[in-house]
């Protein structure tokens, strides 16, 4: 970027001719560029920050600040932590993928390139008011909540309010506001990653199931919300699926039933938006669990976070975050990044 003045290269002289019919005198004109100072530069070109760019343009050939592959058999390896110690700066991608069925890599990349994509605190908006008469959606068991209309709002000695539900199919509850959700579909600006959520099941309208939201819709997963539910399935979803939970807890893991979904929701979302992901490709096979047992499986489809996995002994077939602690190169990432951790603290 240059002005009138001086330049690095030097004078850059454009000679131009006027010739004069008169007295036959002939007139120079002389254009001179200047570059200008480095700070005028920077303060004149558009901020770039690398957490602007999305996985299909970055511009660098590095896939993250963190990545992990186990070598030779992934049963009895020797494995190999490289920065895990470090705190998440805004990381770039790569295009990598295992060289054969066991050499995954685990990258922590940052997930989405604006605050719209990446947003996980709570929004500070006018909550919702939660009247009698109103059709709302509320738990009826604890992997199943059902469509009814509030007859009785409570409000107990403590200054706690319940709510007295009536089911469309039969039978009532009363039930705490975290336990309720309401009917219609959220505003795209009240949605987080965190929240706590029911989904509605995408092939039968009569079930709903709770959740929390992982993913907000952006480029990297075709522009879907992702949904951990209470049983640690992940579902892609579209806004008309998801209804947002009335008056969830502060702390809304306290919502979820004990055990290890418990432990990976509270590491995810510690982690957001940098999460572990494995990168498997399609027909690699490799161990996870299922039903408390690790098992071969291999891999028949990649779809943004996810991986869609048949079990080699029962040909079960299902979803599996590619950050999950099923996976068995994801849990030895974990540990030893646990351990180099506490290694570094010592």
């Amino acid at each position: 970027m240059a002005e009138s003045g001086t330049s690095t290269n030097g004078a850059l002289c454009k000679r131009i001719k006027l010739e004069n019919g008169c007295d036959g005198l002939t007139k120079e004109a002389v254009v001179v560029l200047t570059r200008l100072p480095e700070c005028k530069i920077s303060a004149l070109r558009p901020p770039t920050p690398q957490q602007f760019y999305s996985e299909e343009e970055s511009p660098s050939s590095s896939d993250s600040d963190m990545q992990w592959e186990p070598e030779g058999d992934s049963s009895d390896s020797d494995f190999s932590l490289s920065n895990a110690a470090r705190p998440p700066a805004p990381p770039t991608n790569t295009d990598k993928t295992p060289n054969n069925e066991n050499t995954p890599v685990i990258i922590s990349s940052a997930f989405g390139h604006c605050s719209n994509e990446t947003r996980n605190v709570r929004p500070d908006l006018p909550e919702e008011e939660v009247k009698v008469d109103m059709m709302v959606l509320a738990r009826k068991r604890p992997m199943r909540w059902q469509r009814g209309k509030v007859m009785e709002i409570i409000t107990k000695e403590d200054g706690r309010l319940k709510y007295k539900v009536s089911f469309e199919e039969k039978g009532k509850s009363l039930v705490s506001g975290h336990h309720i959700a309401f009917d219609h579909t959220p505003k795209l600006e009240q949605l987080y990653v965190g929240a706590r959520v029911v989904v509605r099941c995408q092939d039968n309208k009569f079930k709903f199931f709770p959740g929390i939201l992982a993913e907000l819709p952006s480029r990297k997963n075709r522009l879907r919300f992702l949904v951990f539910i209470d049983d640690h399935t992940p579902v892609y979803v579209g806004l008309p699926l998801l209804h947002l939970v009335c008056r969830p807890l502060d702390n809304v893991l306290e919502d979820l039933p004990d055990g290890p979904h418990v432990c990976f929701m509270k590491q995810y979302l510690k982690d957001w938006p940098y999460p572990h992901l494995t990168q498997y490709k399609v027909s690699q096979t490799f161990n996870a669990e299922l039903n408390g047992v690790q098992q071969r499986c291999e891999v028949q489809g990649v779809d943004c976070s996810l991986i869609e996995v048949v079990f080699q002994n029962t040909q079960k077939k299902e979803w599996i975050h590619r950050g999950s602690l099923r996976l068995e190169h994801m849990t030895r990432f974990l540990k030893m990044k646990e351990g180099k951790e506490n290694e570094d603290r010592d």
